[in-house]
């Protein structure tokens, strides 16, 4: 569920184009996104930081869309997220020390030093290579070949990716008893 609900703007961004423009997609997002931090707010939830974030991204690059009707800023929005995700991760590791993956997981998952770095590691490049695969298809291809891949391409880059990584963890599920 909590999957279906980090995708609730993207879905509604696909649709909004689908039915109108870019701009009133771009719209849609930033209403969205807004509404899920009302959501859990409302519901007394915690909201994560990396939801913070997407707003704060989304707002400004959504923002710079409609105020100078330019769609190139939204759709470097994707790759800017996902550089700023790696750059944590990767600060997170080289400037204080620290394995923010590890953080996230350690109540849920136990697993041994160096499995945690790799899975660190893992997602540092996973989200650098998805900034870079953004663009790629955001300034090579159509803007509605961009928008269907910000859906349905990155979304199943996305769970390829943790499947993946359900298959490197699974050999440690048994030690964690």
């Amino acid at each position: 569920m909590k999957f279906l609900f980090d995708l609730f703007p993207v879905i509604l961004f696909f649709v909004a184009y689908k039915y109108a423009d870019i701009y009133v997609a771009t719209q849609v997002a930033i209403a969205a996104t807004f509404l899920q931090i009302g959501w859990l707010w409302f519901k007394g939830r915690k909201i994560d930081t990396m939801l913070w974030i997407s707003l704060a991204v989304i707002t400004l690059f959504g923002g710079l869309t409609l105020f100078l009707h330019d769609e190139n800023f939204i759709k470097w929005k994707p790759t800017v997220l996902y550089w700023l995700f790696s750059v944590i991760l990767l600060g997170g590791k080289w400037v204080f020390s620290k394995n923010l993956i590890r953080t996230l997981l350690a109540e849920h998952l136990q697993l041994p030093e160096p499995a945690w770095n790799l899975l660190n590691w893992a997602w540092i490049g996973f989200f650098a290579f998805m900034g870079l695969v953004n663009l790629f298809v955001a300034f090579n291809f159509s803007t509605d070949v961009w928008v269907n891949f910000k859906l349905f391409g990155a979304t199943a880059l996305m769970l390829i990716f943790v499947l993946a990584q359900g298959l490197f963890l699974s050999k440690y599920l048994g030690d964690s008893k």
